[in-house]
């Protein structure tokens, strides 16, 4: 897989979606799951990770690893393996992610009903809108 801006921008939204629950959107496995994974999730940025091969990493992705909390991502389909060999790239370019590009990714993280409800008030009532006079009026 060749690295572009069009394969970079397809992994991180995919990597935002899929992977960020456990290793966080910069890779450093500084979240609640992640931590909390035994054993806990690496840091993807450094050596331990980066120094792996590409078909290494692909494996992984594909086929996870057993007795941990890595699941096999890999179904045999064309464009799963297409999506994992991205992932591979973005991989590589998770010790150059930008403060930029994890706040884009920030916005593609999955949502729970609640974040969804808190994020709706915040713009509720930074455009205006009184959630107060709203609720009295139902």
């Amino acid at each position: 897989m060749a690295d572009s801006e069009e394969v970079l921008a397809q992994a991180s939204a995919h990597w935002a979606d899929h992977c960020a629950q456990c290793h966080a959107n910069n890779g450093s496995g500084d979240i609640a799951m992640g931590k909390q994974m035994y054993p806990p999730a690496p840091d993807m940025r450094k050596a331990q990770t980066q120094g792996m091969t590409d078909g290494e990493l692909f494996f992984i992705i594909q086929n996870g690893i057993r007795f941990t909390g890595m699941p096999a991502w890999g179904n045999g389909s064309a464009q799963d393996t297409e999506d994992s060999w991205k992932l591979v790239r973005f991989i590589r370019h998770l010790p150059a992610l930008s403060a930029a590009e994890e706040r884009k990714m920030n916005d593609m993280n999955p949502r729970t009903p609640d974040e969804f409800r808190e994020e709706q008030e915040e713009r509720d009532f930074l455009n205006g809108s009184d959630l107060h006079e709203q609720t009295q009026h139902h």
